[in-house]
C-alpha cells in the first residue's frame, strides 16, 4: 500500500473541504452547513475496511478520529458525536465524525443519507475551517 498511490475518492473530493493532514489521515470538513462534520481519509491506497490498515496504523486512525473529535466539540459543542465507517456508497476507506445536537435536521437519526446536504456560505466556510484548524492543532498537544 503505497503513500504514492493514493488518490482520495471523488466524492469524497466533491462533497469535502481540505482542512489538514495529520500523519496518517487527510481531514475534511464535509461541506453541510447542517451539522459540524468531518471525515478522515488515511493516506493510503486501496484501503475498505480499518483492518486493511496495519495494527500500528490502526492505533493511529483511532488517535487522529479522537483527535478530530475533540477539535469538533471545542468548535461545535454537541450532545453527542457520531463515528462511522459506512463505505456502502464510497468504499474507500474513511471515518465520519459528526457532532450532533438533540434537534438537529436528522436527530435522533443518523446524519449521512439524510436529506440534502446545504453548502457553507463563502464567509462561514472560511470561519469554520479557521476554527477547526486551530482546535486540531490544540487537540495535537
Amino acid at each position: 500500500m503505497s503513500r504514492d498511490a493514493f488518490a482520495l475518492d471523488p466524492r469524497l473530493a466533491a462533497d469535502t473541504v481540505a482542512l489538514v493532514d495529520l500523519p496518517l489521515c487527510d481531514v475534511r470538513l464535509m461541506n453541510d452547513a447542517r451539522y459540524a462534520w468531518l471525515v478522515l481519509v488515511p493516506r493510503r491506497a486501496g484501503l475498505v475496511e480499518v483492518d486493511d490498515l496495519p495494527a500500528g496504523e490502526q492505533a493511529m486512525l483511532w488517535q487522529e478520529v479522537n483527535r478530530a473529535g475533540r477539535a469538533l466539540r471545542a468548535v461545535a459543542p454537541c450532545d453527542k458525536l457520531n463515528l462511522g465507517a459506512l463505505g456502502n456508497i464510497v468504499r474507500q476507506l474513511h471515518v465520519h465524525v459528526v457532532a450532533r445536537c438533540a434537534g438537529d435536521a436528522a436527530w435522533p437519526g443518523p446524519a449521512w443519507g439524510h436529506g440534502q446536504a446545504r453548502p457553507y456560505a463563502e464567509a462561514s466556510l472560511r470561519a469554520r475551517c479557521a476554527a477547526l484548524r486551530q482546535a486540531l492543532a490544540d487537540a495535537a498537544a
